[in-house]
């Protein structure tokens, strides 16, 4: 199976490939590209979708709002971050970080007041540093091991109990009569007083337990808003499903089980 995953070659995204022993890794420069791959059919995807520390991942969110995808695993990784650099903290002109890792790990970056230039992923940090020696890169302990760069402040992020959500998404949905959770978006077609509560209410109705909520910009103008919904799979979804698609719109991203990673 082609799975694609967003590149360069030390991502998180690519270190999770790898431990998951996928044959077939494709590097892919955008997380929108990724999701453009497989709504062509192309493969399957493996893409970060919410981090304990900075919350939902933009870029995954929107793809899911845009393309012909379905949710068909999930996968949690502990994430560690630490400070690359060939020259003393003292003498780091600029700092290469990801923007999805600078929420992470942004009480050292204000205590340190580096200026700090964002990259399309950790990897190309690490990329960058090797090219500009003058500079630093936040980094996983994978790239730091692939990119054989220096080390000179280890676990700088906010939590140390910090982990990244990621789900793999393919063209088809998942037949899996065991899964566990189910996702949706909802997308309201209106607004009034009371609309959110209604249209959640059914799922207390049914005793069905949410797990995440997460709203996310419609692109259709300022305050209009479609809703991101993560729920245990139990008996009764399916009617709860049918009755909010009376009210709204709703697209189902699929129900699925989760993926133990390996060490």
């Amino acid at each position: 199976m082609t799975v694609f995953v967003l590149g360069p070659e030390g991502t998180f995204s690519h270190e999770l490939a790898l431990r998951l022993k996928v044959e077939d890794i494709r590097l892919s420069s955008t997380i929108h590209r990724i999701f453009e791959a497989v709504g062509k059919g192309e493969g399957d995807g493996i893409v970060p979708i919410e981090n304990s520390e900075a919350g939902g991942v933009g870029a995954t969110l929107d793809g899911l709002i845009r393309q012909p995808v379905f949710i068909t695993a999930e996968m949690y990784m502990p994430i560690d971050h630490h400070l690359a650099a060939y020259v003393p903290p003292d003498q780091v002109k600029k700092l290469y970080v990801h923007p999805q890792t600078h929420e992470q790990c942004s009480e050292e970056i204000e205590r340190w007041g580096i200026p700090v230039v964002h990259t399309n992923s950790n990897a190309e940090s690490a990329l960058n540093l090797r090219n500009d020696r003058t500079s630093g890169a936040i980094v996983s302990s994978f790239a730091v091991t692939f990119y054989s760069l220096p080390v000179i402040q280890a676990h700088v992020q906010n939590n140390l109990d910090n982990v990244t959500r990621f789900v793999r998404i393919s063209k088809k949905p998942q037949r899996e009569e065991r899964a566990e959770k189910c996702s949706i978006i909802i997308d309201p077609s209106g607004d009034r007083t009371g609309l959110l509560h209604d249209l959640l209410a059914v799922f207390a109705v049914k005793k069905i337990n949410w797990t995440r909520i997460e709203s996310r910009p419609s692109k259709r103008g300022i305050g209009t808003y479609v809703f991101f919904l993560d729920y245990a799979a139990s008996s009764g979804y399916a009617d709860a499903i049918t009755y909010l698609k009376t009210m709204t719109t709703i697209k189902e991203l699929g129900c699925y089980t989760k993926i133990e990673v390996p060490e």
